[in-house]
């Protein structure tokens, strides 16, 4: 269903297509926050950008862009890469450059769970995946044991590497305490590790915090910063560090294809994002904020949300019960009918992601308006009733051993 909303098609009664007068759905869309489009403004400025070739340093958007990232973060240099994932890999290759070398970092963690095992299939860097806390910060105490262990052993793989997600999504976008940061900093600083922050969404814990960016940076070694996220640009990221890490970091981005010539339409529009995220990512905020408090006033049987962990632009609902799971609420949730339009006067589709065997995920963004989250809000009501009415005539019946 969500795939054929998303082809432009519609749906009619009873799951035809609908005709060529049928008018079609709005889509509030919040599987993530990487579905937004440059806004007019940024387009304005990817054309009207001077470029270069940035392969010789000599694109002007990319060179300011790079300056600008690095001081907001605290840090001496930075580098525009074309993605986040690329920005740590860059950062595993220059930190852990004997083959074999171990990454600690969190079981739940992107850089563990959804980039492809670069660590492991281009660094040669062995993970070791520790708990990760509902929080998203990691066990300090299982950290320290891990380190202390391998200190001196024959056996164990030489950690030299720990790294963090802030925020950290699997946790639901919460922000990591600039208390367990300096912690993690000071056991890295006993044992002799570097650590690298994947900061993907590193702005959003600093508006969510109310500190500036290089205040959460100031703990590590590196950091990435994405600008394809909340910030709303087409692509792109930065990795930052120290100038030497940089300048080690431009070969590796050489070697893993990542050298861009004329970047500075890319650069221009991340440019634009990094002006307005405070303002930007705020909204976003508020919006999440108030579709969870709208959910949780439900007391619906079907859905719950922890409002406490609600903390940036990230909103987990938890599925209660055998029936229906997530994949079947999303499916629910972006279909349209009649009976939907008859009785709140609006057809709209909502597209979450199934997160979990228990969970969706809605993410808020920049083309998410205070109109698009309570229209969400009500579509969750009305599927949530209309499934407990499902429910309650027996149509649904509890699988053996659910």
């Amino acid at each position: 269903m969500r795939a054929v909303l998303r082809r432009g098609r519609l749906l009619g009664p009873g799951g035809r297509p609908g005709g060529p007068c049928a008018a079609p759905p709005l889509v509030v869309d919040l599987r993530s926050d990487t579905v937004t489009r440059p806004c007019p403004a940024m387009r304005r400025a990817m054309a009207r950008a001077t470029v270069g070739d940035d392969d010789y340093g000599e694109d002007p958007a990319v060179n300011e862009l790079q300056r600008r990232a690095a001081g907001i973060l605290g840090m001496e240099s930075a580098l525009f890469v074309p993605t986040a994932t690329m920005a740590n890999l860059i950062a595993v290759m220059c930190h852990c450059q004997r083959r074999g070398a171990q990454l600690l970092l969190g079981r739940d963690s992107h850089l563990h769970l959804y980039e492809h095992g670069g660590a492991a299939q281009v660094a040669g860097v062995h993970s070791q995946a520790l708990p990760d806390l509902p929080d998203g910060t990691l066990d300090l105490e299982q950290l320290e044991l891990t380190l202390r262990e391998a200190r001196g052993s024959r056996y164990h793989p030489r950690p030299e590497l720990v790294c963090l997600e802030n925020t950290h999504s699997s946790a639901g976008g919460r922000a990591l305490p600039l208390a367990h940061l300096g912690q993690v900093r000071g056991l890295a600083d006993r044992f002799g590790l570097r650590v690298h922050m994947d900061g993907a969404r590193l702005m959003n814990a600093a508006v969510a915090q109310r500190v500036q960016p290089a205040r959460i940076a100031r703990h590590c070694d590196s950091v990435s910063l994405c600008f394809s996220k909340g910030l709303g640009a087409p692509c792109g990221a930065v990795l930052a560090g120290s100038s030497a890490f940089i300048e080690e970091a431009w070969r590796v981005r050489k070697l893993l294809g990542g050298g861009m010539r004329q970047a500075g339409v890319l650069a221009a529009a991340a440019a634009l994002g990094l002006r307005r995220a405070e303002e930007t990512l705020r909204r976003d905020h508020e919006h999440a904020r108030s579709f969870a408090r709208g959910i949780h006033a439900l007391d619906s049987p079907l859905c719950t949300i922890n409002l406490a962990a609600v903390e940036t632009n990230i909103v987990m609902v938890n599925v209660q019960g055998a029936w229906p799971s997530p994949a079947e609420l999303c499916d629910r949730l972006s279909a349209v009918s009649e009976e939907e339009e008859a009785e709140t006067g609006r057809a709209v589709s909502v597209l979450l992601l199934p997160w979990s065997a228990r969970a969706v995920r809605a993410v808020w963004h920049r083309d998410v308006s205070a109109q698009d989250t309570e229209l969400a809000r009500r579509k969750m009501e009305f599927v949530a009733r209309k499934c407990q009415e499902e429910l309650a005539l027996g149509l649904h019946p509890t699988p053996p051993g659910a």
